[in-house]
């Protein structure tokens, strides 16, 4: 899902940069010193589950994780992207700094989406709508950064229409498996540990109310 560099136009850089910022400050706002953990935590995931890439066109396709992410971390899940994606580009060359805001913005989004809209069946009683909430937030997530993505590939040109089109449709397979893993991992901690869910909105708390 990482847009490379050189692809984009320095607007669409300029724009991205401006959004990460603002969705950093808002997250790092809301972030108590108990939550710094969970985010390291889910951060490190997200570093590590992206190793895997396989080339399609100007991006690359892996496993994000941002749904989890999202429904783990709400506003948070944009300072713990950016430090993975910076790791990443700084360490392994992945993406590259230039794209960093855009890259960050694009899977932070779809992160958040899914906090808003799936957060009441996330921390619910009900193994039903945990299980469906994190197949959602999987598919969701990935849906959402895509569009994001293809949206910034088709503002910087028309000659990345086509690139654009091919990434919402190099998509559909990671969106299914994303469902599959979120849903497990919801599943899982709602079984180990299921105050980790019902306390997991409280990391957005203070950004929702600050």
């Amino acid at each position: 899902m990482h847009l490379a560099e050189g692809v984009l136009s320095a607007p669409v850089l300029a724009t991205g940069a401006a959004l990460t910022a603002g969705g950093v400050i808002v997250g790092l706002r809301g972030m108590r010193l108990e939550d710094v953990p969970r985010v390291a935590v889910m951060s490190s995931a997200f570093f590590v589950a992206t190793f895997i890439h396989v080339p399609v066109g100007p991006f690359s396709v892996h496993l994000v994780l941002n749904g989890l992410m999202g429904l783990l971390l709400g506003w948070a899940a944009f300072p713990a992207i950016l430090i993975a994606l910076t790791l990443q580009a700084v360490v392994f060359g992945y993406g590259g700094l230039t794209v960093l805001g855009v890259n960050t913005f694009t899977m932070a989004t779809g992160a958040l989406a899914c906090y808003f809209a799936l957060r009441g069946w996330a921390t619910s009683e009900r193994p039903d709508r945990v299980l469906s909430a994190g197949a959602l937030a999987g598919a969701g997530a990935v849906l959402v950064s895509g569009i994001l993505g293809a949206a910034a590939l088709a503002a910087s040109g028309r000659q990345f229409y086509g690139e654009a089109a091919l990434l919402l449709s190099g998509h559909a397979a990671l969106m299914a498996v994303e469902a599959l893993v979120t849903a497990a991992a919801l599943r899982f901690l709602y079984r180990v540990r299921p105050e980790t869910l019902r306390t997991a909105a409280a990391v957005s708390e203070g950004a929702s109310h600050g």
